[in-house]
């Protein structure tokens, strides 16, 4: 288990991680790569899924 200073900056950086790939979408959607847009929408679930777990990690320590 990390410690609290290691879950927060891994969390901040998949924040910052998350909204960049939120901005790719949406000029992938605006130009029609569908396909691409899939991936990076299933890679959006994985992080929102590990932004969780960091949480709950985060959580146990308090």
């Amino acid at each position: 288990m990390m410690d609290k200073r290691s879950l927060e900056a891994e969390i901040a950086e998949l924040k910052m991680d998350y909204i960049s790939l939120q901005g790719d979408i949406e000029k992938l959607e605006s130009t029609g790569h569908e396909a691409q847009v899939q991936k990076a929408e299933q890679r959006l679930a994985d992080m929102e899924a590990r932004l969780s777990e960091l949480n709950r990690q985060l959580d146990a320590l308090d």
